[in-house]
């Protein structure tokens, strides 16, 4: 090495003398004479002069502000990833000292925060989904439907796949992605007229392992879990639901209620940043016939010697554990800071202030509604009814539209030109408890491409 060896590293010239000492090398070069002279950098890096504390956080501030986000304008665009408020407490309370234990929680006595977190998030997933049992989540909600699939063919011993129109584009790739190394036959049903599917029944056959339905769909209708579950279980078949904005759980009728067997998907509109698309939270719940099948890992209550309440690792079915080929997953096992901020998101809103929020978004987005049907030149070309989200007609082309709304500083929403083309010039919207009633007005102004106030706006 050559020049001060303490302008990398951080440590005083006393202290390196020490460290060598202690490890008996004379000097840093003798330390790294293993490495073959080929390998090593003779000159110094070309860095910038030291900075201050000050002038570092003015330089990342103003780079940061280059960046837009959901609180610095009006935001339409949902697509799988949602913009929520995120209270203040969230963050402190995901700061506390109790979380800040082992990430990897092999050792109960040293990782109760994260194993007890772990623990009230399935308790709260459980009662979202109505089914019986959680994972501890999984990357995001499209390895999480993967996951689901793979489940169901383990436990009904099969090989062919339904899925239903309106499965998440990207949850299509990743799926495919997962299975194109097997066996796997999968049909994909197309739309009816109205946005939804058409009915799965006429698709399930003896050889099916499971139906993949995601409600409500990629387009926003919500599509009939019933019909579906009842089709499935008739061939033997399981029924996976899949959900990517999870407040809509508070609202609709629980997929376990209607007759799901796996409910997965999405969690991040639960209190996680947008974070420009990740990372993210998946979650997996099943009937507790399939928890020998459960990907990932399961946190259960108990108590220790002196009668003490506590938490512990229950089922760990990953590689890790030398299952090798009995392993059900090498998937990640828990997205422990996500989950934590999940966590508490519906500790402080609670089953009330949940449905509230939900009951909100509904009535943001029927206000949309209403201004595109009264707007000339805007459509609702899909009559199914949803959540906060659906398909807007535009006059010209959506790259305009979005471009006349990017101008006025909105983000109105996403093209849907490469995922259905067949919709014509369009857009999926979103209007979650974030837009306003001005805001919403001005969007559809812009899509609409007029001047001045869109007669029927809120004054």
């Amino acid at each position: 090495m050559t020049g001060d060896p303490s302008r990398f590293i951080p440590h005083t010239e006393e202290d390196i003398r020490e460290m060598l000492a202690a490890i008996g090398v004379e000097s840093i070069d003798a330390l790294f004479a293993c490495v073959p002279d080929k390998l090593r950098l003779n000159r110094l890096l070309d860095l910038p002069a030291a900075a201050s504390e000050q002038e570092v956080v003015r330089e990342l501030s103003a780079l940061a502000a280059r960046n837009s986000h959901a609180e610095a304008q009006p935001w339409f665009l949902g697509g799988g990833i949602y913009a929520h408020y995120l209270p203040a407490a969230v963050h402190a309370l995901a700061s506390r000292a109790e979380f800040y234990t082992a990430y990897t929680p092999y050792q109960p006595e040293i990782s109760q925060g994260t194993l007890q977190t772990i623990f009230e998030w399935q308790t709260m997933v459980c009662a979202l989904t109505g089914l019986e049992v959680s994972n501890a989540s999984l990357y995001d909600g499209a390895s999480a439907t993967a996951e689901a699939v793979l489940l169901a063919m383990r436990a009904t011993r099969r090989e062919r796949i339904v899925v239903a129109h309106g499965l998440h584009p990207h949850y299509g790739d990743v799926l495919r992605t997962y299975l194109r190394a097997l066996a796997v036959d999968i049909e994909w049903l197309p739309r009816d007229p109205d946005g939804r599917s058409v009915p799965v029944a006429p698709a399930i056959d003896d050889a099916t392992a499971c139906v993949v339905v995601q409600s409500p769909s990629f387009l926003g209708p919500a599509q009939d879990l019933r019909a579906a579950a009842e089709a499935a279980h008739a061939r033997g078949a399981l029924l996976i639901v899949v959900v990517t904005e999870p407040l809509s759980l508070a609202l609709f009728q629980a997929p376990g209620a209607l007759g799901a067997d796996v409910v997965c998907g999405e969690a991040q509109g639960f209190g996680v940043p947008m974070s420009l698309g990740g990372p993210a939270l998946g979650f997996l719940a099943t009937r507790d016939r399939f928890v020998r099948q459960l990907p990932g890992r399961l946190v259960g209550e108990t108590v220790d010697t002196r009668g003490r309440r506590g938490y512990v690792l229950t089922l760990s079915t990953r590689e890790q554990h030398i299952r090798r080929e009995k392993a059900t997953s090498n998937i990640c096992t828990n997205q422990g800071l996500c989950l934590l901020y999940a966590t508490i998101y519906l500790s402080l809103l609670g089953r009330v202030g949940l449905r509230k929020l939900a009951r909100l978004n509904y009535a943001k987005a029927e206000y949309l509604k209403r201004r595109v049907r009264e707007t000339p030149g805007l459509s609702l070309p899909l009559a199914a009814p949803g959540f906060n989200e659906f398909v807007v007609g535009v006059p010209d082309s959506a790259a305009a539209a979005l471009a006349r709304a990017r101008e006025a500083g909105i983000v109105g929403g996403l093209d849907l030109a490469p995922y259905e083309p067949e919709l014509g010039p369009a857009l999926l919207v979103c209007a979650t408890e974030l837009a306003s009633r001005a805001s919403i007005d001005e969007l559809v102004a812009r899509l609409a491409d007029v001047d001045g106030p869109v007669p029927g706006a809120a004054p």
